[in-house]
């Protein structure tokens, strides 16, 4: 009997081991592919097959994700119940770090979306976070529109719908911000005293954008173009 209630034991301690080792790292969870890092965000390119699941995963900070066409999901946080979850194509949320979850896309198409976590939340939490103009709002503009979205962790979110040839007319970037492509993108910048430059991305693609400049935008794709971006203080 001594024997059988060692292994018993053993059994029992390796089981206990395998569940508290069972959340893995962000940067280890396969279908989260690392696209963009600095010192203000870490952005993963997600992608989950239909009817398949994440593993387990940390995320230790705040974080945005930006849900690329429509999806039906099922998030269940450790320790939590499991709830369902339905996003259209650029859903835009925020969500406060330091949690695990599992995301199980309950679709038949891949669950797509671009999750970006905000590195100096800490930071932002312990200091007076940085003061907007405009927290909120839409601005119409020839053919576009800027919805600003929110502003969390001192970093301002704005969607951006550009009809084909729309014009964001003059306007400067003190900060950096990242942009964050929903459909495929053709864009025009005219930037004061540089030659036109034109950025081509396709949908779920990411770019770094120094601040201190100012320029016009121009949707020169034949097909309108929806971006988010993210705008931080300089």
């Amino acid at each position: 009997m001594l024997p059988a209630r060692i292994t018993f034991i053993f059994l029992a301690a390796c089981l206990a081991l395998a569940q508290a080792t069972s959340e893995v790292e962000i940067t280890s969870e396969p279908s989260h592919h690392p696209a963009l890092e600095n010192d203000q965000v870490r952005v993963f390119k997600v992608e989950v097959a239909p009817h398949k699941s994440t593993l387990m995963h940390w995320h230790r900070h705040d974080y945005l994700f930006i849900t690329l066409g429509d999806a039906h999901v099922s998030n269940k946080i450790k320790d939590r119940d499991a709830i369902e979850l339905n996003f259209v194509d650029g859903d835009t949320r925020f969500v406060t770090g330091n949690f695990a979850h599992i995301a199980e896309n309950l679709s038949n198409k891949p669950f797509r979306n671009v999750t970006i976590e905000l590195l100096k939340d800490e930071q932002a939490r312990k200091n007076p976070p940085f003061k907007w103009d405009e927290e909120r709002g839409l601005n119409v503009f020839n053919g576009a529109t800027q919805h600003i979205l929110f502003v969390q962790d001192g970093v301002r979110v704005s969607e951006f719908d550009m009809q084909a040839g729309g014009m964001i007319p003059s306007h400067q970037h003190k900060g950096p911000h990242l942009l964050v492509a929903v459909s495929d993108l053709e864009l025009r910048s005219v930037s004061e005293g540089q030659s036109p430059s034109v950025t081509k991305l396709k949908s779920g693609d990411v770019k770094w954008l120094p601040g201190g400049y100012t320029h016009t935008l121009t949707n020169s794709a034949k097909q309108p173009a929806k971006f988010i971006t993210l705008e931080f203080p300089q």
